[in-house]
């Protein structure tokens, strides 16, 4: 991702609305696969479009949007790196986003392998023999970003959809 890559946009965190008030009965719950029908149906229609790599790109990039506004609006980014990381996963599993446990972690260079187990995006999709978290990639770019101001390389290299149990990513910085 270059250094521009999502600062230019107007989506904000307010655009959510008051859910609240707008779902006085039904609350924030609702189906994975409602959420997995948005994203794959969406998927979908860019691919039949612009191809599966600009599909992936745009994905990527709203990842990035949604991750720097949740840890904008939700996470505190004054914390040591550690800390941070440690609320982060707390938030995820909140969220019921993911479970993600920290592999490796270099602290003072700012890269690290985490794992997202029961991940949103994924966990339960058949076999693909190809990643599929392209959002999430961007997601954790997006948080990284909004914590420090430096911009994140985040590759997914395991998914359930490649038959793994668990999403792995390598974070480093760019």
């Amino acid at each position: 991702m270059t250094p521009a890559f999502g600062t230019q946009y107007d989506f904000q965190w307010t655009d959510l609305g008051d859910i609240e008030l707008g779902r006085p009965n039904l609350g924030q719950q609702m189906p994975v696969a409602v959420y997995r029908l948005a994203q794959y149906s969406m998927r979908e229609a860019l691919s039949k479009r612009y191809g599966d790599s600009v599909a992936s790109d745009i994905l990527r990039e709203s990842g990035w949007i949604a991750g720097r506004e949740l840890c904008v609006n939700t996470l505190d980014t004054s914390k040591p790196l550690s800390a941070f990381l440690a609320d982060l996963q707390s938030k995820l599993k909140e969220l019921g986003i993911g479970v993600m446990r920290i592999e490796h972690a270099d602290l003072e260079g700012q890269s690290l392998t985490i794992t997202v187990s029961e991940d949103l995006d994924c966990s339960g999709l058949p076999v693909s023999g190809t990643t599929v978290c392209d959002y999430d990639e961007g997601f954790i770019a997006g948080i990284l970003h909004a914590y420090n101001g430096r911009s994140f390389s985040v590759k997914e290299i395991d998914c359930w959809a490649t038959g793994d149990r668990t999403c792995r990513f390598a974070i480093a910085p760019e």
